[in-house]
């Protein structure tokens, strides 16, 4: 006689292990978190005078800052007046880019000018202002 196989439950429960899963979710997501770049602007905060014909500028452009106090700025780090001119000058050599001036809303005016002077005489073809849309 023929021997019938039964389908019957197995005698311990089958479960699925999530751990492993878990572990790897984990690695996963330290991994993007330590990978991703985080977009820093450069430069220092400064208090921008408002103006109503305010507009948004280009990505490729050097940006000078210039503090209440007098300062003047590039990238974050203080590069003073004297080094306005030679950082125009290399950053222009390929190509002619635009030069923006972020001046506090106390700094005096005589600073402005001196840096926009000096950006002219380092190459700039395009110096202007920053403001806030007022």
């Amino acid at each position: 006689m023929r021997s019938r196989r039964t389908l019957a439950e197995p005698d311990e429960a089958t479960e699925l292990n999530l751990i492993p899963l878990i572990d790897v979710i984990m690695f996963l997501l330290i991994f993007f978190i330590s990978t991703t770049s985080f977009i820093e602007e450069p430069g220092v905060q400064v208090d921008k005078p408002q103006a109503a014909s305010a507009r948004q500028l280009d990505k490729n452009s050097i940006i000078f800052a210039v503090t209440s106090d007098g300062k003047v700025a590039y990238g974050g780090k203080e590069i003073g007046l004297g080094g306005v001119r030679p950082t125009v000058k290399r950053l222009c050599a390929k190509e002619p880019l635009p030069v923006v001036i972020q001046a506090d809303e106390n700094a005096r005016s005589g600073m402005v000018i001196r840096v926009i002077d000096e950006a002219k005489l380092g190459g700039a073809k395009d110096v202007s202002l920053a403001t806030e849309k007022g």
